[in-house]
């Protein structure tokens, strides 16, 4: 059975997750996760793909990119792969896979949903009681984005940069949006999407993307969006 071939646009972000093979685990010192995010500086830098948001759990990531050309974001991911997996079996001395053989991606509708993906990837360590508060994870985006860690990884999308008109605003506005809870269908809609590599986004954004691709993207259901909270 032929393999649905994955979406991306030039310019529309996308929720990218990679998972280690057999939920096994992918990073194992401090070392570790250093590299891979050394590692996706570079890919990003070279192949022109914006990084927003980002976390390394002990067995998968999750990315939030926006490519300029609509294979930047497949190139990041096998020079990553690559990378990443080469400094892994020589570290350790093993040989094999390290991830899952397909990452999953899962376009993002700006308007309706951005915000919210940035919210549901920096608080992955929180959901998983790894810690309390996001800032507490050291592997995340979040004190870029919330607390202005300096990062030459993280790049703000143009809805983030407009949380503010000056960089203070923005991080306060920002650390406010974690003061609500995501909601439990939130949370489903973002992972289903992911899970199965659809569009996330109200009617509208899927048409686009049909029309864009100029392809059926086979979505199951169709209905009102839901708000971001």
């Amino acid at each position: 059975m032929p393999r649905k071939p994955r979406m991306y646009m030039a310019g529309v972000p996308c929720h990218v997750i990679q998972r280690g093979n057999n939920r096994e685990a992918s990073f194992f010192t401090d070392d570790d996760y250093s590299f891979y995010l050394e590692c996706l500086k570079d890919a990003c830098k070279r192949y022109r793909v914006n990084c927003h948001a980002y976390v390394l759990m002990t067995n998968h990531t999750h990315l939030l990119l926006s490519p300029e050309s609509e294979e930047g974001i497949s190139k990041v991911m096998q020079s990553l792969g690559r990378r990443y997996v080469q400094y892994v079996n020589r570290q350790y001395k093993r040989c094999g896979t390290l991830w899952e053989s397909r990452h999953k991606a899962s376009l993002v509708d700006a308007e309706n949903y951005l915000l919210s993906c940035y919210r549901y990837i920096e608080l992955n360590p929180v959901m998983a009681n790894m810690v309390g508060h996001p800032g507490d994870y050291r592997w995340s985006s979040y004190r870029a984005n919330a607390q202005g860690e300096s990062n030459a990884l993280v790049t703000g999308h143009a809805i983030y940069s407009g949380l503010g008109s000056d960089k203070e605003s923005r991080l306060h506005n920002y650390r406010e949006l974690f003061n609500t809870v995501l909601s439990k269908e939130l949370v489903h809609d973002i992972r289903k999407a992911a899970n199965f590599s659809m569009p996330l986004g109200n009617n509208r954004f899927k048409d686009q993307v049909e029309k864009t691709l100029g392809r059926s993207i086979g979505y199951a259901d169709r209905g009102r969006p839901r708000k971001e909270s």
